[in-house]
């Protein structure tokens, strides 16, 4: 018998590992500056390094995801573990760049598989305040990474060393805990699958996953590229520079919260339009000004917490139960891609140009894509949402017709045909009492002899034969 205590023991679990590995994955951003100077490769190297871990989190998410489903999540989280434990030491033991690339790619098999499995965990044992616990603790994992080792490379000896020191011991400790989770008893293949978004929330689905890809477009660029600016413009302070990245996130869980109040497509167009002021200051400064930078960095984080927020719980109303899973694994691929992309675009065009240039150059392109995206979007949800509804209530998704619709054989969509034709007859759900007359004895439940029964005008229908007056 498991005791009370083990659903809440089982969602710290959850939240302990996702919010280790999430910082373990950006612990390195304040750093990359400093790996430069010793290793000496380009600023396209410096993107790639960084977005190694978002393209390698993007198709782990798919392929180890369903190993949930099949294996628990105790094997997965503790093959997480592992995956986050080499990557921490490739960075603690790097001579070269190699180790670093090997690193992020380590880092992005770990949160890729960890994702889906801490989330399910979470999910299963905190009912209703499951997904908003997952998502917290992401955020709180991304935005604790670059402030931790920003304060310890700063203030502390070995600044390449002791955070992925401290990050080991974290991750030991998780081992222990995911240890104890008790071991599930499924008879499951594990196969990974396609993601497929059912026609019926499609246009939800797009707005969504373009809402989400630009609000981590914006966040992707600070924790990629902002410290190396910073440095470059004189502030070298790593602390000040893990403060600034981490300033983004913090915002972005404190403004979770008015998701709910806003609603979920209210919420994106909040988002996007915080999302656009933050880029264009981004745009105009380059990481030049460190108080300009600061305040984007809040913008942005107050529009990362809007659109991520808003684009996840569209998501969430609208997707049929069946295939959540599915479609929110999609959705974080956009959220992946949104992380890592624009980064390794900023990479290539610093072959031919300084990387202020190509940083200017890539978030007005991001600022304009925000603004089309609010512009297009807001019709386009509207659609879709208005198409969920009218599905709802003509009864024509899912099965279409109820257990107790079913048995009495009614075929899917009746209610509603018979709905749209008001004159037809209607069965009588309780029978009359009977009368007792001459030549009908009581109880026979039919009218007298000799007198024709009463029916209602119209066409009698198959429920009014089957379940209505007898006759």
């Amino acid at each position: 018998m498991i005791p009370s205590a083990a659903p809440t023991r089982s969602v710290r679990t959850g939240v302990h590992v996702l919010v280790v590995l999430t910082a373990g994955a950006y612990l390195p951003s304040p750093l990359l500056p400093g790996y430069q100077h010793d290793f000496g490769f380009s600023d396209l190297s410096l993107t790639l390094i960084y977005a190694t871990f978002a393209l390698v989190s993007a198709p782990a998410l798919l392929v180890l995801g369903p190993a949930t489903d099949a294996l628990g999540p105790r094997a997965v989280l503790r093959a997480s573990l592992v995956a986050g434990a080499v990557a921490s030491l490739c960075f603690a033991l790097a001579s070269g760049t190699p180790w670093l690339v090997v690193g992020r790619a380590a880092q992005g098999v770990a949160l890729g598989a960890a994702t889906g499995a801490s989330s399910v965990l979470i999910s299963e044992n905190a009912p209703g305040r499951g997904p908003l616990l997952a998502s917290a603790a992401f955020l709180a994992g991304t935005a604790a990474g670059p402030v931790v080792s920003g304060a310890l490379a700063e203030h502390a000896p070995a600044p390449f060393v002791l955070p992925f020191l401290l990050h080991l011991a974290l991750l030991a400790h998780g081992w222990s805990r995911v240890s104890r989770l008790p071991a599930p008893a499924t008879g499951l293949r594990w196969r990974p699958t396609r993601p497929r978004i059912p026609a019926g929330v499609r246009a939800v689905f797009a707005t969504a996953a373009a809402t989400g890809f630009l609000a981590w477009t914006a966040v992707g660029l600070f924790l990629s590229l902002i410290p190396a600016l910073l440095d470059r413009a004189g502030h070298r302070d790593l602390a000040v520079s893990g403060c600034v990245l981490g300033s983004v996130l913090v915002v972005s869980v404190l403004a979770q919260p008015l998701v709910s109040r806003l609603g979920a497509q209210r919420a994106q167009r909040h988002g996007l339009a915080a999302l656009f002021a933050s880029l264009v200051l981004l745009t105009l400064t380059s990481g030049g000004s460190a108080a300009v930078t600061t305040l984007a960095a809040l913008v942005a984080g107050f529009g990362h917490g809007l659109a991520y927020g808003g684009a996840a719980g569209a998501v969430e109303s609208t997707a049929p139960t069946g295939g959540r899973g599915a479609i929110t694994g999609a959705l974080y691929l956009a959220f992946y891609l949104g992380a890592g992309c624009p980064a390794i675009a900023v990479g290539l065009i610093t072959l031919r140009f300084p990387l202020e240039t190509a940083m200017s150059w890539v978030t007005a392109v991001a600022a304009a894509l925000v603004l089309l995206t609010a512009v297009l979007g807001k019709p386009l949800a509207r659609t879709g949402t208005s198409q969920q509804h009218q599905r709802n209530a003509s009864g024509r998704t899912g099965s279409h017709c109820t257990s107790a619709e079913r048995g009495r054989g009614r075929r899917p969509g009746l209610r509603a045909r018979r709905e749209r034709n008001p004159g037809a007859a209607r069965p009588v759900l309780r029978r009359r009492p009977p009368r007792s007359r001459t030549g009908g004895g009581p109880g026979a439940g039919g009218a007298a002899p000799g007198q024709r029964p009463h029916r209602p005008s119209g066409p009698p229908t198959g429920g009014a034969r089957r379940g209505g007056v007898a006759g």
